[in-house]
């Protein structure tokens, strides 16, 4: 005798949700989240030497770096990735958001214009900035708008990096719906050199230091 196939009954309800859920995944178009890939040898975390005295880099959300030559840290090749949604939901958690580099520099030291307050990382906009942590800037200086200090134990030093931003997508800068139109941060990226990031210098107090990541 052959043997009898039995068919599995799937009740109508979940058929239509599946078919449902499907039409509403081809509609949006957007995956919530993709591996994170991180380029090999990179680090979120650097420790940098500068005249003799040992300072933290690092980390960041979503930020990683690697020396452009082993064993100097004078220019780092940069990675930003959307970690945990952190800069945008315009595209998944985790995508590449932008590449870069970062040159190391020490401003003059002008102690009355770091600020005293807040969190970890505390800013001073272009235009509250002086002149001569401005002028600064590795060239081409109009693509160089992002200053981040290094730290120690007793709190941000005056080295740190001029970064470079290259957009590696199309998305709104919105802090993943946290700040909006009107904020020095918020603003539109489009593959290519960033124009558009902020424009600040910031000092960093260091990770231990409690909210902010």
């Amino acid at each position: 005798m052959g043997k009898t196939r039995r068919r599995l009954k799937i009740a109508p309800s979940i058929i239509a949700a599946l078919f449902l859920a499907l039409i509403a995944a081809g509609c949006s178009g957007k995956v919530s989240e993709v591996p994170l890939d991180i380029p090999r040898g990179a680090l979120s975390r650097l420790e940098v030497k500068v005249d003799g005295n040992l300072y933290g880099f690092g980390p960041f959300v979503g930020y990683y770096f690697r020396p452009l030559e082993a064993g100097r840290f004078d220019r780092l090749e940069v990675w930003c990735f959307n970690e945990r949604s952190f800069y945008t939901t315009d595209i998944p958690a985790n995508a590449l958001l932008f590449t870069g580099e970062a040159r190391l520099t020490t401003l003059p030291p002008i102690k009355e214009k770091v600020p005293t307050q807040g969190g970890r990382i505390r800013p001073v906009f272009f235009d509250e900035a002086p002149p001569e942590w401005l002028e600064s800037r590795p060239k081409p200086k109009e693509e160089f708008l992002h200053f981040h200090s290094m730290y120690d134990r007793e709190g941000p030093v005056f080295s740190g990096y001029w970064v470079r931003h290259v957009g590696e997508a199309s998305f709104t800068y919105d802090m993943g719906g946290r700040v909006r139109d009107g904020s020095p941060l918020y603003h539109e990226v489009i593959p290519g050199v960033d124009l558009g990031f902020a424009r600040i210098v910031e000092f960093d107090h260091g990770p231990w230091v409690d909210g902010n990541d």
